[in-house]
Formats: C-alpha cells, structure tokens, sequence
C-alpha cells in the first residue's frame, strides 16, 4: 500500500478537531445514487450570524472499465467546476486529472492539471496551474518505511522562477498510533499525535509555533464512540475554546449532529456557537 499524499499526513488527528462539528451553522448534506452509478451530492449550510446561504450540487459518473471518473459541481455564488480523471490505465498507480473552473459572472477562469503517482514505498503530486503568463506549479513526494514517513512539499513560480513554498514532514504511523511533525518554509513548526487507546475512543493533540510571532497554539481531543449509532466528541485549546459535539444514526441514511462551541474565557458575555447538520444518504 502506497503511503497517504503530503495533504494527508497527520490527517488522523486534524479529524478529531475538524469533523462532527458545525460551529455557527445550519447544515444539509444529501447524497444519491441513480442505479446506472450516477452519484449526486447536494450540500447546503446558512450561516446564523450573516443569514447567508451556501449551496453545491455534484455529480460524479465513473466508468470504471476504463477508470475514468467525470465530476461536474455547481454552487451558488455560480461558479461551474469540471474534472475529467483517469486512473490506472498507463500505469499502475498512476492518476492523470484535468481541473476547471469558470464564473460565468465575472468571466474568471481557471484550471489545472494534475499527476499523482504511488508506489509501495512512494507517493508522488504535482499540480500544474494552468496561467498563460506562466503556470505555478505545486510538487511533493512523500517516502515510507516500515512505518515511517518523511515528506517535501514544493510550490516553484515560473513567473518569477523562484520556489515560493519549502515544507518538510516526518512522521511514524501504525494502524493505532500516528505521529507527525512539519515545518513550513522555515518559520512554522507544528506536530500531532493520534492514538485510538480503544475501539471506541480516539484522541488527539495538536501543537504549533510560529518564530516570526512566537504564537503557540495547542489542542487536545477525543471521540468516543458510545454504540453503533451515536457517538460524543469534545476539544479544547490553550485560548480556552472548549468545542462539544454529538451524533446520532436516528435510521439507515439519516445522521444528526448537534455542535457547541464554548468561549471559556468570556463565559458570561455570550457569543457561544451552536450548529445542527443533517446528513441524508439514499
């Protein structure tokens, strides 16, 4: 098995802080599947304090005799998304996709194009922006043995001709235990280590330092698996934000989640968030 992309290093733990919560909104997730394979994806949420709305539709074919995936998405600040991907096909491990992005609006267009390649050992991204003045390009590479895993993350202007971004990762994982260690462009240090100490409860800490403002931020997590249906999660950092969490299976295809975010530094003025999501699967 290939070892994750740099993206997605240290992505056990980011989870314990990022999932299960909706801090301040009202969110719907609707996902399908037409019998001929067609995936549609509905996603909406409003925000309590602005009132806006956001909303996406995504459709997703694949053909996959020929690995070939086709995702078209549309939201609501009308911005159409295109990606045409193929998989495995001229090699085994091998990922090519095509990326593009048109506001109808404002004529703004973008696109991208994107190799992504993995080994036992290796796994390889590069994304070519696609700019007429000059593409910026984002390349990694990520090695692993026995365990360990240690990564380059490089962004090279071609405009200017110089690297704009130089980020290093190390990190050790195993199916219970994963530890993870970055520094980006010199300046920010950060870790993280998640260990599922059970079957049903996973924690995690986060801790970062940034040298040109000496601002540490630390955090600690944990979820916790009550049945098969319902689970609690909770968090808090070192700026005394405590983050509460619950979700509930109520039927197949049908998940509540309820979210709080608590400022423990400023308990009796208020401005607590709340948030609700509801996620559908047919």
């Amino acid at each position: 098995m290939a070892p994750p992309s740099y993206s997605d290093l240290g992505k056990q733990a980011r989870d314990i802080f990022s999932k299960g919560y909706n801090f301040g909104l009202w969110k719907l997730d609707l996902k399908t599947k037409t019998s001929s394979g067609i995936e549609f994806n509905t996603a909406g949420h409003s925000n309590q304090e602005s009132g806006k709305v956001f909303g996406s539709l995504e459709t997703k074919y694949k053909v996959k005799d020929y690995g070939l995936t086709l995702t078209e998405k549309w939201n609501t600040d009308n911005t159409l998304f295109t990606e045409v991907a193929v998989q495995d096909q001229l090699l085994e491990g091998l990922k090519l996709s095509l990326e593009g992005n048109f506001a109808p609006q404002s004529g703004n267009k973008n696109g991208k194009f994107k190799v992504s390649y993995g080994h036992e050992n290796v796994k390889a991204d590069s994304v070519f922006f696609i700019d007429l003045k000059g593409p910026l390009i984002n390349a990694s590479a990520v090695l692993g043995y026995q365990g360990w895993l240690a990564g380059y993350q490089t962004a090279f202007d071609t405009q200017q001709s110089f690297f704009s971004t130089n980020n290093f990762a190390l990190g050790y994982s195993t199916k219970d235990f994963v530890l993870h260690t970055a520094v980006n462009d010199g300046q920010e240090f950060s870790g993280s280590i998640f260990q599922r100490t059970s079957d049903k409860l996973d924690v995690g800490v986060q801790l970062s330092w940034a040298s040109g403002t000496s601002n540490t931020k630390f955090s600690i997590g944990a979820k916790y698996q009550l049945d098969d249906d319902a689970s609690v999660r909770a968090k808090v950092n070192n700026a005394s934000q405590v983050g509460l969490g619950y979700q509930q299976k109520l039927r197949d295809g049908i998940t509540l989640t309820l979210s709080t975010l608590v400022d423990g530094k400023n308990f009796n003025a208020g401005g607590h968030k709340i948030g609700v999501g509801l996620e559908l699967e047919a």
